[in-house]
């Protein structure tokens, strides 16, 4: 299989991974100075790969990096057994050391193991206990526990760690999250997911208990001048070319956006034999639009009415001020009142999003096919 010159919906590596290196300089500062940190940003700006590309930098004898997705888990009975089996394995080489392990550090718990055909990589842990009962705490503690006998620190990263939100009686879950793990000397936790809206509540509400829990880390957008030179070299890799001028417009279309820039550059690619054109680029536009708008369609089938007047008066250009009598009888979006009930509830389905008091769609593709839809080009 030929290489494939741009790689988006999934974490990506290597030459396909491109700038952050302020980032990542700030993420191996932190985890090897045992610092807890919270990443946030927009859904698909490649918060994952960040993190993925920090643990490989980071890993040596003397720090073990454990990294998890909790995105399945739907309880904390589910994140407990995730965040065992997830350390053990994570932190042993041996098949008899990690048994050792449960041995040593889960005496009180008793797990249940599965074995799977590669007892070293695939097993699985039931814990079987009562949510409540005290000896989660010696699953908590177990990175601790591990990182001193093996006389390491050890940085546990958790993806989309937001799903603790979710869980039954969430607020005592995650008082006993944080009164365990503020205590741990040879442990650090770097915590991120793609629920801005629910991240941004977890780590900033002072009546939770994560608020400020570690380094807060709010990922920007890659600059155009980076993005560019990357697009430039990966079609040049692959015996194509594209100037920078038309680079630049690849970035302008899609707003940055690092999952659509990497889609959009790979469409653009398709469509060129040998030096990309304007109609390439109008082409594979198109072609994004069409291949993203089943999902759009979805998204907002079951909006109200109130709904989908709030989003028309964004595309004509209405980031703020909703309330005023004009913006409320132009735009037929009610009273005050349901316009503060229609902006909560557009903010949790992620359809839009507030930054600086301003309220924006932030998927930039989703943005143009509404205009269409709704037949408004505005600001």
């Amino acid at each position: 299989m030929e290489n494939k010159p741009f790689i988006f919906g999934v974490a990506t590596s290597g030459d396909h991974f491109t700038d952050r290196e302020k980032e990542t300089e700030r993420l191996l500062l932190n985890f090897r100075h045992g610092v807890n940190t919270v990443l946030i940003s927009p859904r698909r700006w490649g918060k994952t790969s960040l993190v993925q590309k920090a643990c490989r930098l980071a890993q040596s004898d003397k720090l073990k990096v454990v990294y998890l997705d909790i995105f399945s888990c739907r309880s904390d009975q589910d994140f407990y057994d995730a965040f065992a089996a997830a350390v053990l394995k994570q932190t042993s080489s041996k098949l008899d050391e990690w048994l050792e392990n449960v041995k040593l550090f889960l005496s009180r718990v008793s797990p249940k193991i599965s074995m799977g055909t590669d007892p070293m990589t695939d097993f699985s842990i039931s814990l079987e206990m009562a949510p409540k009962s005290n000896d989660v705490d010696e699953i908590l503690q177990l990175p601790e526990k591990i990182a001193q006998r093996k006389n390491c620190n050890i940085v546990v990263c958790i993806d989309e760690f937001q799903q603790i939100a979710e869980f039954k009686d969430s607020k005592t879950f995650q008082k006993r999250l944080r009164t365990v793990w503020q205590l741990q000397k040879s442990v650090s936790y770097c915590l991120f997911g793609s629920k801005k809206h629910l991240m941004n509540e977890l780590f900033e509400k002072r009546s939770l208990p994560f608020y400020k829990f570690g380094d807060a880390i709010y990922l920007p957008k890659i600059g155009t001048s980076d993005w560019v030179g990357y697009i430039c070299s990966r079609f040049e890799a692959t015996g194509k070319q594209i100037s920078k001028e038309l680079a630049e417009k690849i970035c302008r279309r899609v707003d940055n956006h690092s999952s659509y820039v990497q889609q959009l550059a790979w469409l653009v690619w398709i469509h060129t034999d040998k030096n990309a054109t304007e109609q390439d680029l109008e082409a594979a536009y198109q072609d994004i639009i069409d291949q993203n708008t089943p999902l759009f369609e979805k998204q907002t089938e079951s909006l109200t009415t109130y709904q989908m007047n709030f989003l028309r008066a964004i595309i004509d250009g209405v980031h703020s001020e909703f309330t005023t009598r004009e913006v409320l009888q132009k735009y037929k979006l009610g009273s005050s009142a349901n316009v503060s009930i229609v902006k909560r509830a557009l903010v949790k389905k992620e359809l839009i999003e507030i930054e600086k008091r301003r309220v924006v769609i932030p998927d930039p593709v989703m943005k143009v096919w509404l205009q269409k839809e709704l037949g408004i080009y505005g600001s």
